[in-house]
C-alpha cells in the first residue's frame, strides 16, 4: 500500500499524464473534424447532381448542420474516454513508483529509529566520562566536542524521520545565531586544519539572527568549509565571515585555493558534478553531493547559496539568509540574557 505522504504527488503525476494524453487526442480529434468539415463544405459546394439515364440510382441527402453536430458531439464522447483511459493507464503505471517510495521512507524510517538508540547510549557515556575530566582540560574539551558532534549526529538522523514521515516543517523555528555556528564550525576543523597546515579563522562583521534551524546551517556550512579546506594547499587559510547587508544575512566562506576550473560554476551544487581539469592538476575539484545538500537546506530556509567568485588567488562561497524579524530576535535573545541572574551553581 502506498503511503500517505505520496498520494499527493502521484495524483498529480497521474493527472498530469492523464491531461497530456487528452490534450494529444483533442488535438487529434479536431485535427479529423477540420479535415470533415472542409470535405463536408467542398461538396455543398460543388454537388453531384443525378444525370437523365441514371434514374434508378438511389440518393441520400442529409443535413450539414445535423451532421457537423453529431461530428462534434463524437469528439466530444472521445476525448472523454480517452482522459479516463489515460488516467486509468497512467495510475496503473505509477504504481510500482509509489510501492517503491512508500519502501524507501520505511527504509528510512527504520534506519533513523535503528540509530537513534546507539547515539542515545553514546550521549550517556560521554556525559559520564565528562564527570571525571575537568570541564578546562583537554580530555574535557574533547569530549565536549565529542557530545556536540552526537547531538549534530542526533539532529541528522531526527530530520530524516522528520522527511520520512512527510511531516511539514517547522514553521516556528526560532532564529540561530550564525556567528555563534560558524565559531563552532571553525573549532570542529581546527584539527583537520591543523594536519594539512591551513589556518581557519573566523570574522564577525556582525552577528546575525536566521529564521534557520541551526543544525541544518551548522551541516551546510560544514560542508562548504570542509570543501574549501580540502582544495586549499598547505600554508593556505580559510576564513568564514558573518554579516548583515540590509535586511539579509550574509555568511561567506573563502578559501586561497586554486579555484574553480573545468566546470560551470553554477553547476556545482549539482550533484556529483565533475571538473575535467588534465592529469589531476592542483586546481581539479570534484563534488559530490555535500554541495546540493547545501543548496536544499539554504533554500528550504529561504535564502541563497552561490559562488561569489573564484579564481587563482582562491574561491569564495556566499550564503544568504533573511534576518530574524526585531521582535523575534528580542524574545529569542532575552531570555538567554536573562538566564545568569537566576543560573545556580550547578547550572552549564
Amino acid at each position: 500500500m502506498i503511503e500517505k505522504p505520496d498520494h499527493a504527488t502521484l495524483r498529480k503525476a497521474s493527472l498530469k499524464i492523464a491531461l497530456r494524453i487528452s490534450v494529444a487526442c483533442a488535438v487529434l480529434v479536431l485535427c479529423l473534424l477540420t479535415a470533415a468539415a472542409i470535405y463536408l463544405f467542398n461538396q455543398v459546394q460543388h454537388p453531384t447532381l443525378p444525370g437523365p439515364g441514371e434514374t434508378d440510382s438511389g440518393y441520400a441527402y442529409l443535413d450539414t448542420k445535423d451532421l457537423l453536430k453529431a461530428m462534434i458531439a463524437a469528439g466530444i464522447v472521445g476525448i472523454l474516454l480517452a482522459g479516463a483511459i489515460g488516467w486509468l493507464s497512467a495510475r496503473s503505471a505509477i504504481r510500482p513508483l509509489g510501492e517503491a517510495l512508500a519502501l524507501q521512507r520505511r527504509f528510512v524510517q527504520d534506519a533513523s529509529h535503528e540509530l537513534r538508540t546507539p547515539l542515545a547510549i553514546l550521549d550517556a557515556r560521554v556525559q559520564l566520562a565528562q564527570r571525571d575530566a575537568p570541564a578546562d582540560s583537554k580530555t574535557g574539551e574533547a569530549l565536549a566536542r565529542i557530545r556536540n558532534d552526537t547531538a549534530t549526529l542526533t539532529g541528522i538522523v531526527n530530520e530524516l524521520l522528520v522527511a520520512a514521515t512527510g511531516s511539514p516543517p517547522d514553521a516556528a523555528a526560532e532564529p540561530s545565531d550564525l556567528a555563534k555556528v560558524a565559531g563552532a564550525v571553525v573549532e570542529s576543523l581546527q584539527h583537520l586544519a591543523g594536519e594539512k597546515n591551513v589556518r581557519v579563522t573566523l570574522t564577525e562583521k556582525d552577528r546575525p539572527l536566521a529564521l534557520i534551524d541551526s543544525n541544518g546551517f551548522r551541516r551546510a556550512l560544514l560542508a562548504l568549509a570542509d570543501n574549501a579546506l580540502a582544495h586549499t594547499p598547505a600554508g593556505g587559510q580559510v576564513e568564514i565571515t558573518t554579516a548583515a547587508l540590509g535586511n539579509r544575512a550574509v555568511v561567506t566562506v573563502s578559501d586561497s585555493g586554486a579555484g574553480i576550473r573545468g566546470v560551470d560554476q553554477a553547476r556545482i551544487f549539482d550533484r556529483f558534478v565533475r571538473t575535467h581539469s588534465p592529469q589531476g592538476s592542483p586546481g581539479q575539484r570534484s563534488f559530490g553531493i555535500g554541495l546540493a545538500l547545501v543548496r536544499e537546506i539554504i533554500t528550504g530556509a529561504r535564502g541563497t547559496v552561490e559562488v561569489e567568485r573564484s579564481g587563482p588567488r582562491g574561491t569564495v562561497m556566499k550564503i544568504t539568509l533573511p534576518l530574524a524579524a526585531k521582535d523575534t530576535a528580542a524574545k529569542d535573545t532575552a531570555p538567554k540574557d536573562a538566564a545568569p541572574k537566576d543560573a545556580g551553581p550547578g547550572s552549564a
